[in-house]
């Protein structure tokens, strides 16, 4: 008798066939269980199973695949630790379901649609959802072309974001991404009247805590719903949640036909705790470590975020870049799905120019003449054009400095400098922590202060004037009020 027959021979004897929605745990791999069952009909792919243990919490299951007629291989959105071989699992026969609905507007959610939040527990007559549903039929999805202005000055004027689209902020670590989620979402309440949906994918609790702090205080906690997977959860919770606030998102869509502003932090923590679910299935690796089937499951999450008639669904969402390589698969994998791709920098963090947003590198289908307007599409190009020039002269200026530009040069730099410091902005959020308050700009006052500076009216004010602020009137003020200073340190 070999090793793996006196193993098998050790469990318990498994539930008669009349019972063939019952298993037992045969092994247990960190996030990933197998289940053995009894009779020829296994619970199909993507199927919920429960374990039935002795923890005061349910341990859920999701079928991943058939091992054999007997046997299947499932991922935990729970911890597995104290599960022994031999426990009993119920099939549900039916995919992982999520509450939608009314009901769910203000609360907390995990991945399998259970409440967080210490509220009291959802009506009985809540709808529930499975978190696995394809996208709508290309001929019923509608076209992005309006655009959603946020009151970021350089978003609004480089980068425009589509009601219906999907954008996506790309940066390494501390360069700023979720201090500008947490700007957009506090941006939008007074523009934004329809439902807000908020997936946490690999959070930290300190993040949680404070976006949910700052939605109480802002009043939009009634208009959300906030769905965690975070960080110290097993991997097959951070791969499912953004399946959960994507159904919460589609029922919004479809049977209430409001608008949904869906919110993703961080997309590659899903892409991330995919790569560990692969590794622990036995998949070899594909490229730099990623899971094979990378293309499939970012597309899979991409694709059901679309809009209808009559419904949209717009999609932020911030995505980690590792080593700050923006060539990393994971990372083209996800912008090839963006209409909004923007870019954070670390150069620019480090010059203390935030949002530490790449006027260069970033880029938007939205900014074109046809749709933006002439007016702001010229604006915006002259704008590239000036801070492209300057990128270019850099290595000369840094080697020989400003004064052996010729005259066209040197007044190109003196514009761009002016630029960089008018597309910075102060944020709400960050109130309480630089004492600066929070600006909210329009498009229209930011393509007056562009044209502007680019115009020379700004020339021979000084580059601290432009920095913070809002408007270029704020700007002005700025300016009269340092040199009314000076005037008097000089007398």
């Amino acid at each position: 008798m070999t090793a793996d027959q006196t193993a098998d021979d050790d469990l318990p004897a498994l539930p008669d066939a009349s019972s063939r929605t019952d298993g037992v745990v045969h092994a247990v791999r960190g996030a990933v269980v197998d289940v053995a069952f009894t009779g020829t009909d296994l619970p199909p792919v993507n199927a919920a199973l429960v374990v039935d243990w002795d923890r005061p919490t349910d341990l859920v299951l999701e079928v991943h695949s058939h091992l054999d007629q007997q046997t299947v291989r499932a991922v935990a959105f729970q911890s597995t630790a104290g599960l022994a071989r031999g426990v009993l699992v119920h099939a549900r026969g039916a995919p992982v379901t999520v509450p939608v609905g009314a009901a769910v507007l203000g609360r907390l959610l995990d991945v399998v649609g259970n409440l967080q939040d210490d509220g009291p527990a959802l009506p009985d007559d809540t709808p529930r959802r499975s978190i696995h549903a394809l996208p709508p039929l290309l001929k019923s999805q509608t076209s992005a072309t309006d655009v959603f202005e946020t009151g970021i000055k350089v978003i609004d004027l480089l980068t425009p974001m589509a009601q219906g689209g999907k954008a996506a902020m790309f940066g390494g670590a501390g360069v700023g991404k979720t201090v500008l989620v947490m700007e957009l979402i506090r941006a939008m309440v007074e523009k934004y009247e329809g439902i807000s949906v908020f997936a946490g994918v690999g959070e930290r609790s300190r993040e949680g805590h404070e976006l949910l702090t700052e939605m109480q205080d802002s009043g939009v906690l009634a208009r959300t719903v906030l769905v965690y997977g975070q960080m110290n959860e097993p991997p097959g919770a951070r791969w499912r949640a953004p399946l959960t606030a994507l159904t919460v998102s589609e029922y919004f869509r479809d049977q209430k036909h409001k608008n949904v502003l869906l919110l993703m932090d961080n997309v590659f923590r899903f892409v991330q705790a995919g790569a560990e679910v692969s590794s622990l299935l036995g998949r070899l690796p594909s490229r730099v470590g990623y899971q094979p089937t990378l293309a499939t499951e970012v597309a899979g999450l991409q694709e059901r975020i679309a809009s209808v008639s009559g419904s949209a669904v717009t999609a932020i969402q911030a995505v980690y870049v590792p080593a700050d390589d923006f060539t990393d698969p994971a990372v083209t994998t996800i912008s090839g799905h963006m209409d909004c791709v923007i870019m954070l920098s670390r150069a620019q963090a480090s010059e203390g120019f935030y949002p530490a947003i790449d006027p260069l590198g970033s880029s938007s289908m939205l900014l074109d003449p046809l749709v933006v307007g002439d007016d702001h599409y010229h604006t915006a190009e002259a704008v590239r054009q000036t801070l492209a020039r300057f990128r270019a002269l850099s290595d000369i200026i840094s080697l020989l400095g400003v004064e052996e530009l010729g005259t066209a040069d040197r007044l190109i730099v003196k514009r761009a400098r002016r630029l960089q410091r008018f597309l910075t902005q102060p944020f709400m959020v960050t109130e309480a922590f630089t004492g600066t308050p929070g600006a909210s700009v329009p498009l229209a006052e930011t393509l007056v202060g562009c044209r502007a500076i680019l115009d020379g009216e700004a020339d021979e004010w000084s580059e601290s004037s432009l920095y913070m602020v809002g408007t270029l009137e704020d700007a002005r003020a700025k300016e009269a009020k340092a040199t009314a200073t000076d005037a008097e340190a000089a007398a």
